[in-house]
């Protein structure tokens, strides 16, 4: 199932898209067994009852296509308009990106980690398909890109156990994580140079975890004014999501809602040499595979 919120007729809805994202239909026009106000509603309070049924109706497509409308019809907006929490990322989770950064970063100290590197990211108004990335250019002269999976907790949980990680998963959504590369090796902490408004970007839709198995294997990659910069694929995590959550939940509640951005392969904008950049009027693509592509442009 791929759900999204989308604007019609200056209208939000919550809606579901048909498996090749051509059409979408509103959620509280189906016989559901609640309304749901927003994705957030739809992430904590669905039944099983209400999955189940949107299951059989993602499935069969035929009231997606006869209810729905036409994608071109409508705006996609951020999934999620207003985060309950800031986002936690995952640091250095791709090998090749390891060595990316240490190089970009001229930091020998930085090596393959033991244990995961977390930091956080604010993200109080995320930004969604087609919204613009403002440059913010009297912070930063290095705007950069990143693709990422990140994973939508469906249930609050502590103490997680590998094995039941899937269990306390929602689904799935793609993360452009846009950094000031100067502001972040600046105030040396990473948390200001992600943080600025406009640099979380999330979309198009989110993918609930049936549709996507764990382990994850997914092909992902970025994409500057058609040029492939990022290419990679999931199964080359470091930390693998049933250890990310096991970890992070040890004596830390994770809460339904909460968004982990799992890392970013090489090939972002300070690993070339010399680096490259994002400015005005780039059009950034990140792309996953099973997710969709997630368009935004440099403003």
């Amino acid at each position: 199932m791929k759900f999204v919120t989308f604007l019609v007729n200056n209208e939000k809805k919550l809606g579901m898209c048909n498996k090749d994202m051509t059409r979408v239909v509103d959620l509280n026009n189906l016989n559901l067994y609640k309304r749901y106000t927003d994705m957030m509603d739809l992430i904590k309070n669905s039944s099983r009852h209400d999955l189940k049924l949107l299951g059989k109706i993602y499935d069969q497509e035929c009231c997606v296509r006869e209810n729905g409308y036409f994608i071109d019809d409508v705006k996609i907006c951020t999934p999620i308009e207003k985060l309950e929490s800031d986002i936690i990322c995952l640091g250095l989770n791709y090998r090749d990106h390891v060595a990316e950064t240490a190089k970009s970063f001229k930091d020998d100290s930085i090596d393959i980690p033991e244990y995961p590197v977390y930091f956080s990211k604010r993200a109080i108004n995320p930004i969604g398909q087609n919204d613009s990335i403002n440059s913010h250019l009297e912070v930063t002269k290095e705007l950069d890109y990143e693709v990422e999976v990140a994973v939508i907790i469906g249930k609050d949980g502590m103490d997680i156990p590998k094995e039941d990680a899937e269990e306390y998963i929602f689904g799935y959504t793609i993360m452009n994580d846009v950094s000031a590369r100067d502001v972040q090796q600046r105030h040396v902490q990473w948390y200001r140079g992600k943080s600025l408004d406009t640099f979380t970007s999330l979309g198009p839709c989110i993918v609930y975890k049936s549709e996507i198995k764990l382990p994850l294997e997914l092909n992902l990659c970025s994409k500057v004014n058609g040029e492939l910069r990022q290419n990679s694929n999931t199964k080359n995590f470091i930390f693998d999501i049933p250890t990310i959550i096991h970890d992070l939940s040890k004596g830390m509640t994770l809460k339904a809602g909460d968004i982990i951005a799992t890392g970013t392969p090489s090939g972002v904008g300070m690993g070339f040499k010399p680096p490259r950049f994002l400015k005005k009027d780039d059009i950034v693509q990140c792309e996953v595979e099973n997710i969709g592509v997630l368009e935004n442009k440099v403003v």
